[in-house]
This record gives C-alpha cells, structure tokens and sequence, in this order.
C-alpha cells in the first residue's frame, strides 16, 4: 500500500476510494430470517419466482367480463352468473352470456374483456352495453407482473418495504440473509465526558459516537459501545483487543492526523497495520484505515462535521460491502446555487446546503449557515451536499453546482 503521509500533497477521493474497496472484502456469513424480519436485511441468495404473478387471468375492475366480440355499444347480454375473487367460475361464456366480475376475480373461459360497470345498464338479468369494449380491456393478463422462472432479486440486494410484498407474493416465508455485521465504537480522550455529566474546565460533551451509531443502526449494523475510554497506554490496549475481539468492524474518532493521539497510535500499530491518509476532501482531511487480527479498522477525524463527512462518504461505502451489499452510486443532481460560495482549488468541499424546487421548477440551493467543521448544526439543519469539485474555485449567484440530497442514514 502508498503510504499516502509520505507522498507529497493530498490523495483524491476517488483514487482514496478505489484503493480502499480493494482492500475489503464482502462477510459470506448466511442466516435465514422469517419474511416479517427480513426488512433492511441483505439478500444472500438470488430470488427465483417458481409461479406466475398473477397465476391466471383476472379482472382489474368490478364489471362485467364477457367475449370482445359480443361488446358493441347497444348491445344486450344474458347474465348468468356471478364471480368473486378467489372463487372461479368452472361453466364456459357463450354468445349472449356475461358474467358479473367482481376486482381479482379469475376471467372465465370464453372471455376476454371486463367492462366497467360505470359504462353499462341492467334491468334484471339484461345487461346492455353503453360504451364499445376493447379486447382485453381491464384484464390482468397471467404472468404480466412476474413470470415462472424469472430472477426477482439479486443477491447483495438490501430487501425495501416493497421487497418484502414481493416476496411474500411468491408465497417466501422465509429468506436466506446475509448476517449482519458489528462495528465496535471507541472514543478516546481525557478531555470527554458523556452527556448528563457534569464538565470540568476543558472537557466538552462527546457527540461523535452518537452520530456514528445513528448513522451506523439506520444501515442495519450492531453496534457495541464500548465507551469514552482515558488517554492510558493499559486501558486502550485492553479495549482495542477486547473491540478487535468482537466486532467486524472498529471504529474511532480522533486522533488520526499525524503527530496526534500518540497512545492509540501505538496500540494499533502494536495490535495491527494501519495506514493514516491525508485526503483531498474538505471537511475530513485526515483518516485512518486498517486491519486489526479479527477486524477491519476505520479512524475518522474528531471534528464532528468531519467525522460525520467521512464516515458517510469513505467508511458507509466500505461498510455496504463488508456486509454483502452491492454497490450503487449515490444520487447526484445539478441545481442552481443562490449566493456565492468561497472554496480554494485543492480539496472536494462537501458543503453542507438546502435545495428546494422553485415556482418555475428550477432546483435551486443555498447554504446552511457556516460551514466550518466543528459546525455540527450545518449537517442537523441541511438535506444535501453541495459537492465542489477538488478544482474548483468560488462559485458565483447563478451558477451551476452538484447536489447529493441526504440519504435515508441522515435523515
């Protein structure tokens, strides 16, 4: 591997990004989970339908099913017997002959056309016809959704809520997952104090941790907090083991820019390799990744912006993959911005903003107050990136700029 410290300047995102994937390798850990358990779980396996969807043909509307050729305007049909869903009728429609069709109820034999019982009028059993029929008209034709033999779902899929009806359509009860992964949480620093305690002169309120875990549940992972752990050779190295011991995954922030948070340093260069990256992203330049002898590491930066930048842009990504997830691209849009933005060439600024559609359809966006790292309230009151690329300089009123709206996880 580069060691990206010694390599003069900053190592792009993109490049950052490639060189990490190959790092990682997908968990091949499997489960079976009930169908109601399995939403936000990860397929393991390919879904093959083994029937059609539907099975037969059936009527979209309630009406009156009946032969195409038998549906001109003015004409008049024999009632002869009545169809409700899930109870289909055995006796064959002739010339003359409807039937009253209830919605999902299976076409008869000799049919091949619902119409609207809107467009027709009835006087006892004689059904006259006031609107000409289309063949095959408010008819769902068998297999139309899904047929026999078809590939539904990919393997490395994460199942949504119409996943979930999908596969109960075809009748799944149980599906084949991949296990989900535990990241193990670690904060380091005298300086730290949980909220509820109280603050001596120069501590401050941890808050990384919860925004990491947050973002960590929203994408199905188990977390294991082990804490706010003291500046203390000892006590980390027993911690680290002890995360290494248990998680997939090991997580901290802070203490990842070189010349920083020397004892975690030594515990991880003791424990396993771990590589420090200056990268060429703002907020979030520097970051930690590695291996410990059980896990994967991952050392996002202490400023909490910075933290929650580069755990959703390097480490969620990674993270999908380490769970067997496919990968997809995030959604990108072009808006308009709405005011100037300062940004010096070098470094991809992921500038935190409000888009929003105007009267005209426009997209425009505008930045959420400050935007320094430390600045977590950009990110609470923000719905998406405004990405500037790594030469871009300052953008004017009126330009053109990328949008990433936020996702589900920070949401």
């Amino acid at each position: 591997m580069v060691d990206c410290c010694s390599v003069p300047g900053l190592v792009p995102l993109e490049s950052a990004m490639a060189q990490l994937f190959e790092m990682v390798k997908s968990q091949q850990q499997e489960q079976t989970v009930n169908l109601e358990d399995a939403l936000g779980r990860i397929l393991a396996q390919d879904q093959i339908s083994t029937l059609d969807i539907p099975p037969k043909d059936n009527s979209a509307m309630d009406g009156f099913a009946l032969k195409f050729s038998q549906g001109a305007t003015g004409q008049k049909l024999n009632m002869v017997a009545k169809v409700f869903a899930g109870h289909p009728l055995t006796q064959i429609i002739n010339n003359g002959e409807c039937v009253r069709i209830m919605t999902g109820g299976q076409i008869p034999e000799g049919c091949d056309a619902v119409i609207m019982q809107e467009n027709t009028s009835a006087e006892a059993n004689i059904i006259t016809i006031n609107q000409t029929v289309q063949l095959g008209e408010n008819i769902r034709s068998q297999g139309e959704d899904i047929k026999a033999g078809q590939s539904v779902l990919k393997a490395g899929r994460r199942l949504t809520s119409a996943d979930i009806g999908l596969l109960a359509s075809l009748g799944k009860q149980q599906i084949c997952v991949y296990k989900k992964i535990t990241a193990a949480l670690i904060s380091t620093g005298d300086e730290l104090k949980k909220p509820g305690q109280e603050l001596a002169a120069g501590q401050f309120y941890e808050s990384n941790a919860f925004t990491v875990s947050a973002v960590l549940k929203r994408l199905d992972v188990e977390v294991i907090d082990f804490g706010i752990v003291p500046d203390d050779l000892a006590q980390l190295t027993d911690v680290f083991t002890q995360a290494d011991q248990q998680a997939d995954v090991v997580i901290t922030s802070g203490g990842v820019s070189v010349g920083e948070a020397d004892y975690t340093k030594i515990v991880l260069e003791k424990l396993g390799k771990i590589d420090f990256w200056k990268l060429a992203i703002k907020p979030g330049k520097p970051f930690a990744f590695g291996h410990l002898p059980n896990s994967y590491f991952f050392g996002l930066p202490g400023n909490p912006v910075s933290a929650m930048v580069t755990l959703h842009q390097l480490a969620v990504p990674l993270l999908r993959k380490i769970a067997g997830e496919t990968a997809k691209l995030p959604l990108r849009l072009n808006a308009v911005t709405t005011q100037k933005i300062r940004k010096r060439p070098g470094r991809t600024d992921f500038q935190r903003g409000v888009y929003e559609v105007d009267a005209t359809g426009q997209l425009k966006v505008s930045l959420n107050g400050a935007q320094g790292s430390g600045i977590l309230s950009s990110m609470s009151g923000a719905n998406c990136y405004i990405i500037l690329q790594q030469e871009r300089a300052t953008v004017e009123v009126g330009e053109q700029v990328t949008i990433e709206p936020f996702d589900e996880l920070l949401c």
